[in-house]
């Protein structure tokens, strides 16, 4: 592996990334290029309950930078783990391949990723959503 990256790659130096994926190889794949990116991973969750447990937990363990949030969870929708996100003011990324849905459509703020997506597109927008504007 090439230890240096280009110099206009998007980086996220520590940021604490939640992955609410319920596809194994869709998790993998963005848990693999946000640890590239400097990345500090929670999850991934496969299911409501379980992001809910890992977003309480590390609330009280200086708390989330930002999630990626897949729209349906074996079969679930995400609508609560959204809103618990924007209740404690953590940006989130819709990752989905549907193209229609309630949720995103709740919160029209959060980007919306369409599967499958460039992994490299992923970590630009977490980048821009955890920016401190300078």
């Amino acid at each position: 592996m090439d230890a240096g990256h280009s110099i206009d790659r998007p980086m996220l130096g520590g940021r604490r990334i939640l992955i609410v994926e319920d596809e194994a190889l869709l998790a993998l794949l963005a848990q693999d290029e946000l640890l590239e990116a400097g990345a500090q991973i929670v999850g991934p969750a496969a299911s409501v309950g379980e992001a809910l447990r890992l977003i309480e937990m590390t609330a009280m363990d200086g708390g989330l930078s930002a999630a990626v949030l897949d729209v349906k969870l074996v079969g679930e929708e995400v609508d609560t783990v959204a809103g618990r996100l924007a209740a404690l003011g953590v940006p989130f990324v819709f990752a989905t391949g549907y193209s229609n849905d309630d949720v995103m459509a709740e919160h029209t703020a959060a980007p919306v990723l369409h599967k499958p997506f460039d992994p490299q597109k992923l970590v630009a927008t977490l980048q821009a959503l955890t920016s401190v504007p300078g």
